[in-house]
């Protein structure tokens, strides 16, 4: 089961359309409110650092399982895929505190923390795709 739906990021609207798909699909899957919640504002983050950043871009999400030794393991990946300008320093940006836009700097930082798996891959000039993923307990 891997079915992948994204959400064009290139305006404020999108960041709403990508937070509620997010929010909608990790209670589909049976995620509780809290952990809802931190999709959620995860899905926010990203999506609002393609917009001020990359100017365009996507966020897709995709329920992922894995065997475990109690059977499936379920879970949630968000990916958040840009043909921005790419990051420079990968090592500032997950700096706590670090910000270019003036705000709180949580960030990538914080995305990091409300997530299980979090990977970046960035370019100069190309692009960047960061992946998160949050695991049904």
């Amino acid at each position: 089961m891997k079915t992948q739906s994204c959400v064009e990021v290139k305006n404020e609207w999108g960041i709403v359309a990508a937070r509620q798909a997010g929010r909608s699909l990790s209670k589909e899957i049976g995620f509780g409110s809290v952990d809802q919640a931190r999709i959620t504002t995860a899905i926010s983050e990203l999506s609002r650092n393609i917009y001020l950043y990359a100017k365009r871009g996507e966020i897709c999400l995709e329920v992922v399982e894995i065997p475990s030794k109690v059977g499936l393991k379920k879970g949630m990946r968000i990916i958040a895929r840009d043909q921005g300008p790419g990051i420079p320093d990968i090592r500032q940006v997950m700096v706590d505190g670090f910000t270019t836009s003036g705000g709180m700097g949580a960030g990538l930082p914080g995305v990091k923390r409300l997530m299980d798996e979090f990977t970046i891959d960035s370019e100069a000039g190309e692009g960047t795709v960061i992946k998160a993923v949050k695991w049904l307990r």
